[in-house]
């Protein structure tokens, strides 16, 4: 019992001394380790970007026109999937029970007569600030005379209560120790079968093992020249946020945060009153 009691504690303290480490930073994606955490918290961490962090989606269309090829339906659904920029400042959610006004939904219209391919970019938003993000999204092609016009309705919305308001990809792996011997016997015979872009002059170049298909690829080829270890239990993991758009990988984090701090808010609170 007091080996597991000191095993416990070790956990524990290690959880205490979590650390962030910034490994890669571009316009729509965002990586970075995080050390001395459980998977149950980064998995949450997952879950929360992913499903709750609220983002613009067209959600209502109003036809005036439609005699394409595609049903009116077949043209809402292909609406409701596009990127849209959304400004989390300027609008919000209404709490239940409060109608809508200005800041909780946006109108968007369009009108056009073919022929041509009507595109996101032929959609007109009246605020310039949340607008399709993808102009080149194709909608529908019009033939000779036929038209398409309609004004749509975009709210904010959660992805857990519909896909069309996830942020983007939001994912992790467990971060492992990696040991290369480029000094193996068995290197020369069995060096094809690892992935190309970490053979450097007949060598294995461990810097390049640094993403999660990659390190799936070198598991078990030969523990002589690659070897993958865990820890038990795992403390450090690879963090990866890829933004569709709507929000930058920053805007989600910082506004994932947010979501989570009020949901425990809440759920001390509910505790307290029970």
């Amino acid at each position: 019992m007091a080996v597991v009691g000191k095993k416990a504690e070790e956990e524990e303290e290690g959880y205490k001394q979590m650390k962030l480490k910034l490994v890669n930073k571009k316009k729509d994606n965002l990586t970075f380790e995080i050390d001395g955490s459980a998977p149950a918290y980064v998995n949450t961490l997952r879950r929360v970007f992913m499903t709750e962090v609220p983002t613009m989606a067209i959600s209502e269309v109003d036809f005036k026109q439609n005699n394409s090829v595609l049903y009116d339906e077949i043209i809402a659904h292909r609406l409701g999937l596009l990127a849209i920029k959304s400004d989390l400042k300027s609008y919000n959610i209404p709490k239940e029970g409060e109608e809508e006004g200005a800041a909780t939904h946006l109108k968007m219209i369009l009108k056009a007569t073919g022929p041509k391919i009507v595109t996101a970019s032929d959609i007109k938003s009246k605020d310039p600030k949340v607008s399709p993000i993808h102009n080149d999204t194709p909608i529908v092609k019009l033939l000779d005379n036929q038209e398409l016009e309609f004004v749509a309705t975009a709210h904010l919305g959660f992805g857990k209560d519909h896909s069309k308001w996830n942020t983007g990809l939001v994912s992790y792996y467990y971060k492992p120790k990696i040991t290369v011997n480029n000094k193996s016997a068995n290197l020369k015979d069995v060096i094809k079968k690892f992935p190309p872009q970490i053979v450097k002059k007949g060598e294995i170049d461990a810097s390049k093992i640094c993403t999660a298909e990659i390190i799936d690829a070198c598991t078990g080829v030969d523990e002589d020249v690659v070897k993958i270890e865990y820890a038990n239990p795992c403390t450090s993991f690879v963090f990866t946020i890829e933004s569709w758009g709507q929000l930058t990988p920053e805007e989600i984090v910082e506004e994932g945060i947010n979501q989570y701090n009020n949901q425990l808010d809440e759920f001390e609170k509910l505790i307290k009153d029970a």
